[in-house]
């Protein structure tokens, strides 16, 4: 449902975050693009960027518990896909905003869908 990963690249417009040097294997960075907060995430050299709003109770998640790919919320132990933004552990039924990532020219950036 929000899973813009799999949008069609003319129907996102890319913003520039970061350089990628900035954010190292296993660490996360956390960025607001408009009203939106979001946490990109560094696993393994891949990256991958969601809303870091638990659709439980709309606390913050970006800093829970990574668990390979799932992030755990650090309030109730809600479990989202940072790939997808599927939410795959209750209490979160809904799941959460996840945006493609792209390296260009050794920076990092974020597709949000085009209003």
């Amino acid at each position: 449902m929000f899973n813009y990963t799999t949008y069609d690249e003319t129907k996102v417009e890319f913003l520039e975050i970061a350089p990628a040097s900035e954010l190292p294997n296993g660490e996360r960075l956390f960025v607001d693009l408009g009203d939106k907060p979001v946490v990109i995430f560094n696993i393994a050299g891949q990256f991958f960027a969601i809303g870091d709003v638990c659709t439980h109770d709309e606390g913050p998640l970006g800093d829970g518990l990574l668990e390979g790919f799932n992030v755990v919320c650090p309030r109730h132990g809600a479990e989202f896909d940072v790939r997808t933004g599927q939410a795959v552990q209750m209490p979160a039924v809904v799941d959460i905003p996840a945006y493609p990532v792209v390296v260009r020219e050794g920076a990092i950036f974020i597709g949000l869908p085009k209003e």
